[in-house]
């Protein structure tokens, strides 16, 4: 019996998926938690064969929980759950000892399957985003252009930026616009959205990404039926 973990902090989808993986034979869910704090600690009670984790979690995000837990019992094999894969978060999951990479609207079945062979000792992403990640663009900003786009995502005008980096106007607006032609945006909003879906900007927190966490006002699992 396949023992499993559910760290979702949205009570439906948490709750579906816990009772649609205990319809399954071979799968045992041994705890469910929605706070990222908690993730490390039920694992350490459970000791589970695969901790399905979402990436945004509150609290710890699912990245440094997966990244802790891969530290601390290794034999429990993460499978990150995201509500739109991107390149730049599955190069982080993996990073952080991800063994599988799971968008949140995939059929009941797959996910089953993924939890099986995850457990099998293979590492479960979809090849085409496996693909994209490998070939991603290397990242053509400076550190302080880095630093003047995260200003600029954070809402700041460029004098605030100016006076938070200690530059003049003028050069922030420069950087500014050398941002924009090194990764072919015609604004600051889409040269920010370019930048962290390539994974070159990434926030504090995983929750600031809403793009990697939600797709159209949230995810759902699709139904057995669906699948």
């Amino acid at each position: 019996m396949i023992s499993v973990l559910i760290a979702e902090d949205m009570h439906l989808i948490r709750g579906a998926m816990v009772a649609l993986l205990s319809a399954e034979h071979d799968i045992k869910v041994v705890d469910e938690v929605g706070h990222g704090d908690d993730v490390v600690p039920s694992c350490l009670v459970h000791r589970p064969d695969i901790a399905l984790v979402d990436i945004g979690l509150p609290g710890t995000d699912g990245l440094s929980a997966t990244a802790e837990l891969h530290r601390r019992l290794p034999s429990c094999k993460a499978v990150i759950l995201t509500g739109l894969a991107t390149p730049a978060a599955l190069r982080r999951a993996l990073d952080a000892g991800a063994r599988g990479f799971v968008v949140k609207d995939t059929p009941a079945g797959q996910l089953a399957e993924c939890v099986r062979r995850v457990v099998a000792g293979e590492r479960v992403v979809d090849p085409e985003l496996a693909v994209a990640a490998l070939n991603a663009g290397q990242n053509p900003l400076t550190t302080r252009e880095l630093e003047v786009l995260k200003a600029a995502a954070e809402g700041a005008p460029v004098r605030e930026i100016a006076d938070r980096l200690f530059l003049s106007g003028g050069t922030v607006r420069n950087y500014l616009s050398r941002i924009l032609v090194k990764v072919g945006a015609r604004t600051r909003v889409e040269a920010v959205t370019i930048a962290r879906e390539a994974g070159w900007l990434w926030p504090d927190g995983v929750r600031e990404i809403g793009l990697i966490r939600y797709r159209d006002g949230g995810p759902a699992l699709r139904s057995s039926e669906r699948s």
